[in-house]
């Protein structure tokens, strides 16, 4: 009863501030098509963004490493630390060449998640919905394949273009849903 009672209300706070969810999708969605006019700038941008995540992380399982009693586990949280923190110190100094290296290791992975979608959709051939993990895991699988044979072209612009594309799909579903919210407000 009590767990209905949350989930009413915060819907109807939601409802509320319908307005704050639709600004934030316009918002989403013009950043996103000015990512996508610009893919090159969308592409730095979003590897110095990794890099101070990067940085933050390392700070933080310092920090983390710190707080250990046993002397192997404190050594490990600080070369894990200390790992993110000269990651992310390299990515801000140098955003194209860590944009290069980001876009292979994102290629690569694209590769493999879509053979194990492929592979996962043989073993449901008797299931329903096989042939939509199949055409999933090929489209993965193609769109890695065209980022690695384009690399290290492709890193002046893929992760920029999925910058841009996230952008404006995120603005999309928070702009629905703001609209959908005001009209059950």
């Amino acid at each position: 009863m009590a767990f209905a009672s949350d989930v009413r209300s915060v819907s109807g706070e939601f409802r509320s501030r319908w307005g704050w969810f639709v600004a934030l999708g316009i918002l989403m969605i013009v950043a996103g098509f000015i990512a996508l006019m610009s893919v090159f700038l969308a592409t730095v941008v979003s590897v110095l963004i990794v890099g101070w995540m990067m940085i933050l992380s390392g700070a933080v399982e310092i920090i983390h490493g710190f707080q250990m009693k046993q002397w192997g586990r404190f050594f490990l949280w600080m070369i894990i630390g200390a790992l993110y923190v000269v990651g992310g110190a390299f990515a801000i100094m140098n955003p194209v060449l860590a944009s290069v290296y980001l876009t292979l290791l994102l290629g690569m992975l694209l590769i493999v998640a879509g053979v194990f979608r492929i592979v996962l959709a043989m073993q449901m051939r008797s299931g329903s919905s096989w042939a939509w993990v199949a055409l999933s895991g090929a489209i993965t699988l193609l769109l890695g394949v065209i980022i690695v044979v384009h690399w290290p072209v492709s890193s002046l612009y893929t992760l920029g273009i999925f910058l841009g594309i996230d952008l404006v799909i995120a603005g999309v579903s928070w702009l629905t849903a703001g609209l959908a919210f005001r009209r059950t407000a």
